[in-house]
């Protein structure tokens, strides 16, 4: 199978060059998108590490709210402040000693930020890419205007 060959976008003419813009921009839009959920579950990590410090011996024995959903709590009491129930994702749940479960949503908060890092990477590289094509087409069309103006 033949490699593809390289094609420079001064070659192209304006509707294929609005049509790779388009697609750049639809590109960075998921890509964006996709930056602002990972950003969204590293903060929810964040808040699990800071209630997992929030329990502490003080607290044994006391009611407090335990949530089942994002917006159902029901009363419980906290017997063992040094054990927690991890959710490790669709609906399971790890007993972790607080250590632990900080230890296991640090290397998620961690994880993330890798990925972030990466995301934002290619990002930039997506919008200096559409960046060039703008310029392209920006050229093209002054190159138009400036032959329409001679005729």
């Amino acid at each position: 199978m033949a490699q593809p060959q390289p094609v420079s976008l001064t070659d192209l003419d304006l509707t294929q060059l609005g049509e790779i813009k388009k697609q750049f921009e639809e590109e960075l839009n998921h890509l964006t998108n996709s930056f602002a959920q990972l950003k969204q579950a590293q903060a929810k990590f964040k808040a699990c590490i800071e209630n997992v410090a929030e329990i502490n011996l003080k607290n044994q024995g006391k009611t407090i709210l335990v949530p089942l959903t994002n917006s159902l709590y029901v009363p419980g009491k906290l017997n063992d402040p040094e054990q927690v129930l991890v959710d490790v994702g669709t609906g399971y749940f790890v007993q972790k000693t607080r250590p632990q479960a900080t230890k296991h949503y640090q290397n998620k908060v961690n994880y993330i930020q890798t990925n972030l890092e990466t995301l934002e990477d290619t990002i930039q590289k997506k919008r200096d890419n559409m960046n060039a094509v703008v310029n392209v087409i920006q050229v093209k069309l002054q190159e138009q205007t400036r032959n329409t103006t001679k005729a």
